[in-house]
């Protein structure tokens, strides 16, 4: 068989495709416990956008509902008695001011300068607390967008140096021997970019969307501190 059949037959055998799980099936076993872990943190973060996603148009739907009923209320006290203690921020916004309001207004006489100060300082508690819970998880994405790409260069470096060692060992340095462990080093950084990439993006998303319910509560907060306040000054 001459040379040239021999480079036929060998570019026929060759993949026309890289194969993902063949990559990881060869790698070393460092770089698979590299690729395992972003494998499972690029899970862990589509998990969080998809119920971050759901939770957010929930709690703004719900939000929706509160705020245009209990503007239209005629009696605060009866609506917030029949609909304050539901999973809403806004409500529980409401609650705290009027739980304030009832405590500032039951003291003889009224202080109403710090009645003012007290009421904005209860709903702002309440308003930071609700932007907590819901931004609870999204640290995590920030973890990932921040490191997964320098764990999966780590990966990369150990399998290029396990290459590297190979050729040593081998005493060849042809492409088909190099060009293997090289292949499976680089995708355990393609894996790590892979978890990033949508980490760093919904992150961003995901902030602004927080800082963006913070704000509308606080404007719903300001709104009913006035309200208050002007009960004060019949008082």
């Amino acid at each position: 068989m001459t040379d040239l059949s021999l480079f036929a037959a060998a570019a026929a055998a060759a993949p026309r495709h890289l194969n993902p799980v063949k990559l990881f099936l060869d790698a070393d076993i460092v770089v698979q416990v590299v690729m395992a872990g972003l494998i499972l943190a690029s899970v862990w973060v589509w998990t969080i956008v998809v119920s971050f996603s759901l939770r957010y148009r929930a709690l703004a739907s719900r939000c929706d509902d509160y705020e245009r009923d209990f503007w239209k209320a005629g009696d605060i006290n009866a609506f917030q008695a029949e609909r304050g203690k539901v999973d809403v921020p806004s409500a529980k916004v409401a609650a705290a001011g009027l739980a304030e309001w009832r405590r500032s207004v039951g003291a003889r006489p009224v202080d109403k300068q710090g009645a003012r100060e007290r009421l904005a300082g209860a709903m702002d508690s309440a308003i930071a607390q609700e932007a907590e819970k819901l931004s609870e998880r999204l640290n995590f994405l920030a973890t990932v967008g921040a490191v997964a790409p320098f764990v999966g260069l780590f990966g990369t470096v150990w399998g290029i140096m396990n290459s590297f060692f190979q050729i040593g060992q081998q005493q060849n340095s042809s492409l088909a021997v190099v060009a293997p462990g090289i292949s499976e080093a680089l995708f355990a950084t393609a894996i790590g970019l892979f978890a990033a990439i949508p980490a760093v993006i919904a992150y961003n998303r995901f902030t602004h969307r927080v800082d963006k319910l913070e704000a509308r509560l606080q404007r719903f907060a300001d709104r009913l501190h006035a309200g208050l306040s002007r009960e004060l000054e019949g008082l």
